[in-house]
């Protein structure tokens, strides 16, 4: 399993468009993003450095594994 860390909210948006998520709007300092088929909605705060728990619930709730995250962000 690869190490997550010192990954901005910009960076996440990126690697979870890479994987299928669209931008859906944006409330406050959280940008939403959706996946058709699929019925949780992703809340990605837009911080210079998110921590390592948001992340890994982000990952979680998208379906896919931590390896396959770091992989989208190559």
């Amino acid at each position: 399993m690869g190490k997550l860390a010192n990954i901005s909210g910009n960076e996440a948006v990126k690697a979870f468009e890479k994987d299928g998520w669209q931008r859906a709007g944006q409330v406050g300092s959280h940008l939403v993003m959706i996946k058709p088929g699929i019925r949780v909605n992703l809340s990605i705060p837009q911080h210079k450095e998110l921590s390592v728990g948001t992340l890994r619930a982000l990952i979680r709730n998208a379906g896919i594994s931590v390896d396959d995250f770091l992989e989208l962000l190559k």
